[in-house]
């Protein structure tokens, strides 16, 4: 008989698995702490962002001011004392305000001192003293004192960013008008106020005069025109492929331009908005109106998408009771896969509104870079929005104009954080888990 062999046994080295054990969880935790220094790395450069333009930003909530006692003469403002609106709005403010510097430093009696006197003052702070005396008619023949906002150079001189201890000819701050300075801040005629200006007016060539809310209006102008456009439009089409759309050729070669239109550039939607809405159908140029449609055809794929992702998460067993009980198909959409789909609806909704919010290249092409001064009242008027008015901004040569270029960033970046804000909790106050 053959004899049988013993299985030879196996030997295994204990040390050599234990040691490509011990290496794989050494390769999980260095994977682990590329992702944490990545993340770290990532939020650093983000602070650093924030901070350098938080630092260069904010000094633009304030604004220098210096008092003067202001003498409303009856002989300027209202010669014939007739009362008429009419007659104290068109006033020679500016000569009460040369008069009461002239009053504070008599020693300023050359043509070019007058002149350089007078610099220290706002063009457009005759505005305050034409108000008063509107809405107050009363006010005129007594002598008051009024606040009234600076140049923009004495405005840089207050907040430190011009210096003191250079030579005269390398700030735009001339000698005397630094002593004039001293002697006001002295008085304790100058002062450092929360400028409303910057909210409540539109753009100025002067910086200290320069707001944000003709480029807010405008901004929710242009966005009130996309969301009526591009939502109801992008979700019935959500709806139309995902729910009754056969599949065939036709539905796919819809769905493949979809995706490739979410992936243009949308300078290339702004060429299309001059040559058509513009050029070919002849709508008002820099309006809300026609930014509005623009930003509507770059926003429609992504309504789309997400409006088709949301739809698709309702699921069968929804759509399969429904029918189970009688209800028609248009019934199953209307009445339990869009209320469903809702909160994914809103939030895409949103966060693509966001996302149009930053866009200036196509607007910019629509001529919404035009300097606009008024309030827009309407749809039709000519406007601007945030992201064009912090270009304009950057562009400008003031030194002023820097920290409102930033500012308008804070702004900008408020608002974006409100939006995915309100898409957080539209996402939390409509969901429905199943």
């Amino acid at each position: 008989m053959t004899e049988m062999t013993a299985p030879r046994a196996v030997i295994r080295r204990p040390d050599l698995s234990e040691a490509r054990v011990r290496r794989r969880y050494a390769a999980e935790r260095r994977f682990k702490l590329y992702g944490v220094l990545a993340i770290a790395l990532a939020i650093g450069m983000l602070g650093v962002l924030l901070v350098s333009i938080a630092s260069k930003g904010y000094s633009a909530f304030v604004q220098t001011h210096v008092g003067l006692d202001i003498t409303f003469d009856p002989e300027v403002i209202d010669p014939d004392n007739t009362g008429d609106p009419a007659v104290i709005g068109l006033a020679n403010y500016d000569k009460l305000i040369r008069d009461s510097l002239g009053n504070l430093f008599p020693d300023a009696t050359s043509r070019q001192d007058r002149r350089a006197l007078a610099d220290l003052v706002s063009g457009g702070a005759f505005f305050t003293l034409r108000n008063m005396a509107l809405d107050d008619p009363g006010i005129i023949g007594t002598t008051r004192r009024v606040w009234v906002e600076t140049s923009d150079d004495l405005d840089m001189l207050r907040k430190g960013y011009i210096p003191r201890d250079v030579a005269e000819g390398e700030r735009r701050v001339t000698d005397k008008q630094l002593a004039w300075y001293d002697g006001l801040d002295a008085q304790d005629r100058i002062s450092l106020q929360f400028n409303t200006t910057f909210f409540n007016a539109g753009d100025s060539r002067e910086p200290e005069l320069a707001g944000v809310w003709g480029a807010l209006v405008g901004t929710f102008l242009t966005m009130l025109v996309t969301l009526v456009l591009s939502f109801p439009l992008g979700v019935a089409t959500a709806i139309y492929l995902e729910e009754f759309a056969p599949k065939n050729r036709w539905t796919d070669l819809i769905e493949v331009n979809i995706n490739n239109l979410a992936a243009v550039p949308s300078i290339v939607f702004g060429l299309l908005g001059l040559a058509i809405f513009l050029g070919f159908f002849g709508l008002p140029r820099s309006a809300p109106l026609v930014g509005g449609m623009v930003l509507s055809l770059i926003l429609l794929p992504t309504f789309i998408i997400a409006s088709r992702v949301a739809v698709k998460a309702v699921p069968p067993s929804i759509r399969e009771a429904a029918l189970g009980v009688g209800a028609s198909k248009l019934q199953v959409v209307l009445h339990h896969v869009l209320p469903l789909a809702m909160p994914g609806i809103l939030t895409g909704t949103i966060i693509g509104m966001a996302h149009a919010l930053g866009e200036s290249a196509p607007l910019l092409m629509i001529g919404m870079v035009a300097f606009i001064v008024d309030i827009p009242g309407g749809i039709t008027d000519p406007a601007t929005v945030l992201p064009v008015q912090v270009y304009l901004w950057a562009d400008s040569p003031e030194r002023a104009f820097v920290e409102r270029t930033s500012a308008a960033i804070l702004v900008l970046l408020a608002f974006l954080i409100v939006m995915n804000a309100l898409a957080v909790l539209l996402r939390r106050r409509f969901e429905r888990r199943w």
